[in-house]
């Protein structure tokens, strides 16, 4: 079934007619035949607008019950059921009630759509995610509900209502938007003339940007040649703080006023742990991304500036949004910071510095560093050099008060602060020079390299051992403290790689791009050995051995000897990768990357298998039901008929004139059965092989029914007698409602009678003996349904459709009940004329079959009447609404069997 389409109008501002335009539509489609109900419309008792409801069809709101009050909302199951060409459904951006099907309305629109109804709707620019917070700043009112781009972008038509600010405060001055006593209030606060002039420019740079991508759409479409702008990409850098959503909205507002523009987040995690990451903050930008038709992508960097412009640079990103720097001062005195670094060095990258409010409340505290930078160890070599001679001149003075004890104390102090703030080396470098200092300075006899006291010679080398061994201490801690901060950014990206996968987002060509995009690599390959080439030593250097499975990025490596580094998967499969060498460290991260791909090619193959084998295991699962269904609905007919005829030819009986014609009735209807079950089986595989001949033209239902029923054979039923100048009911084991006046359909007729014998003799199959099926026949716009209405046993909802598929008998354990192609064939023969046949429960008890079929009034004005440029569909006259009084009436007739199982099919 086609998805409907979907219209919206967009208003700049509440009350610039957004409701009248769309119930202006609806009438106008209306008057030209289309079938239009008022799904939900807020009128808000606006004269003007309520008097466009007259002669629309209202369907009735659901009603829902929260916190002790009661609310109206729009029912999708009502408007669904009733399958409407258009449904007018107000407020998009709307919030529903707690308890409703769903939590926004712009979510109900879209199960409406996909049920193939056409919607037309309204919304106003403040309401759009990615402007929202521009009109609370313009306006001082939030908007909390609101509704996301994408689903407005990828309406089939979005309509400006627009309207001067001047213009709509006299709208409003005169009483036709709001009630008079609250005019005063709305036009010195919301509806001043500035705030109507920002939202009005808002409004007309957004429909700009959905301008222009029909337009682009336009000419590629028509093959129309021509010079275009690269296409912009705009990367928005994220940290997980309370910014990230100012930075996303303006973002996105860069890239919807920039022609065929992408979004993209990236969120860089630092391998030495520093990246101060706020996890939940991430999740929560990620979801706001996405629901602006963004991505979101995750990469691993030592310094955050260069990963930032190697991803921007990767992804051919051509403008970069970054927030400016929560740090203090002093701190951006002592450091450049990301911002400055990412403007300096970044070419051709336009980088735009977005402020916001966490400006002024400096920066979120970050974890602490434990690991030794390079920082750090150019400031304990600076201690060294400096620190060691300066104690040594502050200790000369007090040389005489102080025993050399105490100094070798003070200089193992000095010894730790380097370890502590530089690592092992400098302390260890401070330690010796410690030693000669203390030995010449110090330690008698002085200004020489002789110890005189063997007790100072002890003391200083216990000076030296316990000063290398804190040194050693030290560097060992942050070592395990750099190897900590690793793990923690490695398990980041394992767990978004482990989301990837539990997202389904198994793809190869996903899989390989943020593979290349966490480790800033030029290109990924996926490379698979040749079948008919034996692993060897040599082989990982000819491109003629291996073959590309997938690769995403610049030039793909062609075997693994060329790669910078390469990862066996198994014996023929390998991930080679190019741009730089990996450390052993990052193997691990690389192993799990390289096993999911692993994962996803065998599933593509399974897949890409399943779907080579289906049409073969449904065709060898026909031949069986075939074989075993008709093995005996051949056999018994045939035998029937053998039967007959060999009796009457027999000279041993002489048969009666009353037996004669009893046989010969016997073998007439058994012939009869055969002849219908062999053109049963032929028309089903015409059916599957598109080849059948469908003769439409345009077909009476009076006439029509009645033959149907004739075809039943059923016996007459007392008093039918027909009532003058109404519908025509047959006095069969099946009635019929049928208007004399009834319009003509588009069918074949001789197909139409055989769709009608098979559901009207399955209706009579399953019906009360005193209770039989009605026919009836109404008409809803341009097309006719004729309703085959049944008070049996019903069959449950989830089994509506498995009743159409051929060679079954839901639940029927019968062998004389046929071969279980009635069904199925006449779904297959309505389709194959422009109709379909659905199932229905019958309100109380049963089931309703609905043939739909096209109005041939209609059906020759689209061809014949349409002029040229206009849509057909909008262009379809119908008469007055007709249907027959009994038809609602044969919905209410409750059935005394209860719905628990069917045996149709």
């Amino acid at each position: 079934m086609p998805r409907g389409r979907l219209r919206i109008f967009l208003g700049a501002a509440p009350g610039v007619g957004k409701t009248y335009a769309m119930l202006s539509e609806g009438g106008r489609a209306r008057r030209r035949g289309r079938d239009v109900v008022v799904g939900f419309v807020e009128t808000h008792d606006r004269p003007h607008t309520v008097e466009l409801l007259d002669g629309l069809e209202i369907l009735p709101r659901r009603v829902v019950s929260y916190r002790g009050a009661t609310f109206t909302e729009l029912d999708v199951e009502a408007v669904i059921a009733r399958r409407p060409k258009t449904a007018l459904i107000d407020e998009l951006a709307h919030t529903n009630v707690p308890g409703s099907r769903n939590a926004k309305r712009w979510e109900d629109i879209e199960e409406i759509l996909d049920a193939g109804i056409d919607v037309v709707s309204t919304v106003n620019i403040q309401h759009l995610e990615s402007v929202n917070d521009v009109a609370r700043q313009i306006t001082g009112v939030p908007q909390r509900e609101t509704v996301p781009d994408e689903v407005v972008r990828r309406a089939d038509q979005v309509e400006l209502v627009d309207m001067s600010p001047e213009a709509l405060r006299r709208r409003m001055a005169h009483g036709n938007v709001y009630l008079p006593e609250k005019v005063d209030a709305a036009l010195s606060n919301y509806f001043r003339v500035g705030n109507l002039t920002a939202l009005r420019e808002l409004a007309l740079l957004w429909v700009a940007g959905k301008v222009d991508d029909q337009l682009d759409r336009y000419r590629s479409e028509h093959g129309i040649a021509g010079t275009w702008e690269t296409r912009e990409r705009v990367v928005v850098a994220l940290t997980g703080g309370p910014e990230g959503d100012t930075l996303i909205r303006r973002a996105a507002r860069i890239a919807a006023r920039t022609k065929g523009a992408d979004l993209l987040a990236v969120h860089v995690t630092q391998a030495d742990g520093l990246s101060g990451t706020d996890p939940v903050g991430l999740t929560r930008q990620r979801a706001l991304v996405e629901s602006m038709g963004g991505t979101y992508h995750q990469v691993v960097g030592e310094d955050v500036p260069r990963a930032l412009l190697d991803f921007a640079r990767g992804v051919n990103a051509t403008q970069l949004v970054l927030g400016v720097s929560r740090r203090g001062r002093l701190a951006q005195l002592l450091s450049r910071g990301v911002g400055f670094t990412v403007t300096t060095l970044s070419g051709a990258i336009d980088v735009h510095m977005i402020t916001h409010d966490e400006v002024s409340k400096g920066r979120r505290p970050t974890p602490s560093r434990a690991a030794l930078t390079r920082t750090r160890r150019l400031a304990g070599w600076a201690l060294t050099v400096l620190g060691v001679p300066a104690l040594t001149a502050l200790l000369l003075p007090l040389r005489g008060d102080l025993t050399l004890p105490s100094q070798i104390l003070l200089f193992l102090a000095a010894v730790v602060g380097v370890a502590l703030v530089g690592g092992m080396w400098p302390a260890m470098t401070a330690a010796v020079g410690g030693f000669l200092l203390l030995n010449w300075y110090f330690t008698p006899p002085v200004h020489t390299w002789t110890i005189a006291n063997p007790e100072n010679l002890l003391a200083l080398i216990v000076f030296v051992l316990v000063a290398g061994a804190v040194s050693a201490i030290v560097d060992l801690a942050a070592r395990r403290t750099r190897e900590a901060s690793r793990a923690g950014a490695d398990a980041e990206v394992l767990s978004a790689l482990a989301g990837h996968v539990l997202r389904g987002e198994a793809a190869l060509p996903s899989l390989l791009s943020r593979l290349r995009e966490v480790f800033g690599l030029a290109s990924v390959t996926l490379l698979e050995r040749q079948p008919d080439v034996e692993p060897s030593l040599g082989d990982k250097t000819d491109p003629k051995a291996w073959r590309i499975v997938a690769t995403t990025g610049g030039m793909p490596c062609t075997c693994p000897g060329i790669a910078d580094t390469e990862m066996p998967i198994d014996d023929d499969l390998v991930l080679a990768l190019r741009g730089r060498l990996l450390d052993a460290s990052d193997r691990r991260v690389l192993e799990a990357f390289a096993a999911e791909a692993a994962v996803a090619l065998r599933q593509e193959r399974l897949e890409r298998q399943a779907e080579q084998v289906r049409p073969l295991a449904e065709a060898d699962r026909m031949r069986t039901a075939l074989l075993a269904a008709v093995s005996h609905d051949l056999r018994t007919p045939l035998a029937s008929a053998k039967a007959a005829v060999e009796s009457l030819r027999s000279t041993e009986v002489d048969w009666s004139a009353e037996d004669r014609s009893e046989l010969l009735a016997t073998a007439e209807e058994s012939l009869a059965k055969l002849n219908r079950l062999v053109a049963n089986l032929l028309d089903m595989s015409r059916l599957q092989a598109g080849v059948l001949g469908v003769h439409s033209q345009a077909v009476a239902l009076e006439e029509v029914v009645p033959r149907a029923i004739d075809d039943l054979g059923q016996p007459d039923l007392p008093g039918s007698a027909l009532p003058p100048g109404r519908p025509v009911p047959v006095g069969r084991r099946v009635h019929a409602d049928i208007t004399h006046d009834f319009p003509e359909v588009v069918a074949d007729p001789d197909l139409l009678e055989r769709i009608l014998v098979n559901i009207m003799a399955n209706a009579v199959r399953y019906s009360p003996p005193d209770e039989p099926p009605l026919v009836t026949a109404s008409w809803h716009g341009d097309h006719a349904q004729i309703r085959v209405i049944d008070r049996g046993p019903g069959i449950p909802r989830e089994d509506h459709d498995r009743v159409f598929m051929p060679f079954q008998r839901l639940g029927d354990r019968d062998n004389h009940s046929g071969v279980g192609l009635g069904l199925a064939l006449s779904r297959g023969l309505a389709e194959a004329m422009g109709g379909t046949l659905t199932p229905e429960e019958t309100p109380g008890g049963g089931l309703t079959m609905i043939l739909t079929l096209p109005i041939w009034s209609a059906a020759k004005a689209v061809r014949d009447d349409v002029p040229a440029g206009d849509h057909a569909a909008d262009g379809v006259p119908a008469g007055d609404y007709a249907v027959s009084p009994d038809d609602a009436a044969a919905h209410d007739v409750v059935s005394r069997h209860d719905a628990t199982s069917d045996t149709r099919g």
